[in-house]
């Protein structure tokens, strides 16, 4: 015990016992990594649809073989409806790409609903995806031409989806940022009332060695680099027993993040530790790994503080 003493210098050991603090400070790194694993989820959801299906203009052409419209402008008189529609489509500069849903496509799209009703006879429309420039819009006159040669063409674009989903993905990516601030605060309080603690249990050692000529500095940096330890293992923790949850939930988001590269691989990431790290996007990962440091320098510089303000109260 005075080997122990001596080493600490202030018996911190039994001012700050190593056992509550780190607990408490692992679990606001637990929550503050699911907060920002939230966030990011959003965020990345968020992209993926607006430059992804959310970029997409369907075109649902009814009775597809049928004879295109006779006033249809620079349609021959035997042209399909479709292909009538396809043609404008092509000549159109807003568009990038344009393609036709197979029937395969179209019926595994709406396998659900057909496999309900019980009738895979059910005529279908044709269905186009196009792909239009991101700074340019389809105009009326573009819709007018499609009714002119294939009436009761309908043209949907899902700009309002996305912009509804940017703006949710906005909120979550607010209410993670809040409550990382909140548990950010109350790991600042914890530190705060650890350290108080642990000043009343040694102030009459303070006091003498203050009085004798230790300087704030000194006493303050004991304190600091022993809850700065404490945090820092605290965090170090909490990010451990993180990760597995914020694999299992990459793992399960992945099926909508996934490009088609990747499709093939899925449902082999759990017998390959590498891929399995591979779905954690790179922001999470960095701030995953930047938590417990994050933790020891909030607890080093809120103790320096507390220290130093106590200090000067002393007479």
């Amino acid at each position: 015990m005075a080997r122990q003493r001596y080493h600490d210098g202030l018996a911190l050991h039994q001012a700050l016992p190593g056992r509550f603090l780190p607990f408490l400070v692992g679990a606001m790194t637990f929550l503050a990594a699911l907060a920002l694993a939230g966030g990011i989820a959003a965020h990345a959801l968020s992209q993926r649809w607006t430059h992804g299906a959310g970029a997409v203009t369907t075109v649902q052409v009814p009775n597809p073989d049928d004879p295109a419209a006779a006033n249809a402008g620079g349609a021959s008189p035997a042209a399909t409806r479709i292909h009538a529609v396809q043609d404008i489509l092509a000549t159109t500069p807003a568009i990038t790409a344009a393609h036709r849903l197979t029937d395969a496509e179209l019926r595994a799209l709406l396998a659900p609903w057909i496999e309900q009703t019980g009738d895979g006879s059910l005529p279908l429309p044709a269905v186009i995806e196009v792909h239009i420039a991101p700074t340019r819009n389809p105009d009326n006159a573009l819709l007018a031409r499609l009714q002119a040669s294939a009436p009761g063409t309908m043209v949907e674009h899902d700009s309002v989806w996305s912009d509804r989903l940017a703006a949710l993905a906005g909120s979550l990516q607010a209410c993670a940022l809040l409550a990382v601030l909140i548990v950010m605060t109350v790991a600042v309080c914890v530190v705060m009332a650890a350290t108080r603690a642990g000043l009343q249990t040694r102030r009459q050692a303070i006091a003498l060695i203050h009085s004798l000529g230790a300087t704030d500095g000194y006493i303050s940096g004991r304190f600091s680099s022993r809850v700065g330890l404490l945090a820092l293992g605290g965090g170090l923790c909490g990010g451990v027993l993180a990760l597995p949850m914020l694999l299992a939930m990459s793992h399960l988001a992945a099926p909508f993040t996934a490009t088609t590269d990747t499709l093939p691989t899925m449902g082999m990431e759990w017998r390959n530790p590498r891929m399995l790290l591979d779905l954690l996007p790179h922001a999470l990962l960095w701030m995953l790994l930047a938590l417990p440091p994050a933790a020891g320098l909030t607890g080093w510089i809120t103790t320096q503080l507390t220290v130093r303000a106590w200090l000067r109260r002393l007479p």
